[in-house]
């Protein structure tokens, strides 16, 4: 029996992985979960797992959640940084499920690996933001760090059995997006609506956005660095409209080893809470038959500006991640709120690259820190672009 928290239950991770669990629960118990606003959906999750504790993001959201609960209550309820710090570092969780959006997971996913929890991390900007100091401390605390993106779970898996000196390159797929056929001029037209179409993948807001924009590839690009071990330069993109090769490694001798399967994040999810072994019957059977074709391209780095913004940001190094995410983030947020248009955002996240002044990080602090420069900067941006 594996003992489980999940940070972001309610995210559509969270609630994969829930789903995952529900079909194995001889294998997992799941004893926290922490989630942001969506309360309806955390209470209906407590009354079916009963953890011991959960956590919310303030304090009127938790009265909020006991009352819902009503009495007797028998979860604890915590709120804030506070809260997912504590059920991160639960005494009797062996595994942290990092599943929180954006850079909000990062805090707590590192007090999980300091407390010597193994992570199953879908929240990739821990690894964008922090990757160098992330990956140390896991080594120092002998923690395993097992990857929920699809793709770097596929390659986590085309690794296994081999050495990593006979690697050439990793070759991460993308779809592409809701855009991929869209002429660039386009992308002047671009409505909210359009970029949450995604054609293969079901994801929350911000994470549909970044892939229509392929920033999420490009943060992906930055992970794989970190998670890998591998330069830069040997990690390439392919476009791969059926999303079926969910990556791929080739080796000095030529041969390319893919990991294949139905577009579904339960799969790689099980794959990180169950590893070394494997669950039965996770995703749908695959029919290559029913497929019919597999195609790949070259990306269009002109039309996909922050693709390239990405492969920029980790060559600078230091904390140019933390603020290419950062600049991200806030600008994926005022085009949520229709405050700047599809093909503003790639031009305030370079401003923000360009304006930085990066460092190494010594400490998580650092970290932070230029999280909250690279913030500031583009909202300044922002406030110019809303003005003009």
């Amino acid at each position: 029996m594996k003992n489980i928290c999940i940070l972001g239950s309610t995210g559509s991770i969270g609630v994969s992985a829930l789903d995952v669990i529900v079909g194995n629960s001889s294998g997992f118990k799941i004893l926290a979960l922490s989630a942001g606003k969506n309360l309806k959906l955390l209470k209906n999750q407590i009354k079916r797992f009963r953890p011991k504790v959960v956590s919310v993001i303030n304090q009127n959201h938790a009265e909020r959640l006991i009352e819902m609960l009503g009495r007797p209550l028998k979860t604890k309820v915590l709120w804030g940084d506070d809260g997912y710090r504590e059920i991160a570092t639960l005494k009797d969780v062996d595994m942290v499920l990092s599943a929180i959006v954006g850079a909000a997971g990062l805090v707590p996913t590192v007090e999980a690996i300091n407390a010597g929890k193994d992570i199953a991390l879908a929240n990739k900007e821990t690894m964008v933001m922090a990757g160098s100091l992330v990956v140390e401390l896991a080594k120092t605390r002998g923690v395993k760090i097992l990857p929920v993106d699809s793709e770097h779970s596929a390659i986590f898996q085309c690794l296994e059995g081999h050495d990593k000196k006979d690697v050439r390159k990793i070759i991460l797929t993308a779809s592409g997006g809701p855009f991929l056929r869209l002429p660039e001029a386009k992308l002047t037209e671009v409505t909210l609506a359009d970029a949450l179409k995604h054609p293969n993948w079901k994801m929350g807001k911000k994470i549909t956005i970044d892939s229509a924009s392929m920033m999420n590839k490009g943060l992906e690009v930055i992970e794989a660095k970190w998670f890998f071990n591998i330069d830069v330069d040997k990690v390439e993109v392919l476009i791969h409209p059926q999303s079926i090769v969910h990556s791929m490694v080739e080796y000095k001798d030529g041969s390319v080893i893919a990991q294949l399967g139905v577009p579904d994040m339960k799969g790689p999810i099980a794959y990180a809470l169950s590893y070394p072994e494997r669950l039965a019957d996770v995703i749908p059977h695959l029919d290559l038959c029913d497929v019919g074709k597999l195609e790949f391209f070259s990306p269009d780095f002109k039309k996909f500006a922050n693709l390239r913004l990405a492969y920029l940001a980790i060559r600078k190094g230091g904390t140019t991640p933390a603020v290419l995410n950062a600049a991200n983030e806030v600008a994926v947020e005022a085009f949520i709120k229709g405050k700047i248009s599809f093909i503003d955002m790639p031009e305030i996240v370079k401003g923000v690259i360009h304006s930085h002044q990066p460092i190494e990080p010594q400490t998580i602090g650092d970290v932070l820190d230029a999280d909250r420069w690279g913030r500031s900067k583009a909202t300044e941006i922002i406030e110019r672009i809303s003005v003009s």
